[in-house]
């Protein structure tokens, strides 16, 4: 996209939000995309895979064949 696509998309924005509103609606995108990047950043609330540490032995210590 070059400079010339951008202006149009603006004033396209301009045109259908008008100019008092495009404060609110940058400050929404811009919270969505903080919010987007804290949840990419933060580990995953439920992690199931045991630890290394954690593993339990077999019963009776042998491999079955």
């Amino acid at each position: 996209m070059g400079i010339g696509e951008l202006l149009v998309i603006l004033v396209i924005v301009l045109i259908l939000f008008g100019a008092g509103k495009l404060p609110d609606l940058g400050e929404g995108l811009g919270r969505g995309i903080r919010n987007f990047r804290k949840q990419i950043k933060a580990p995953d609330e439920i992690d199931i895979t045991p630890k290394k540490d954690e593993q339990k032995p077999e019963a009776g210590g042998k491999p079955h064949v």
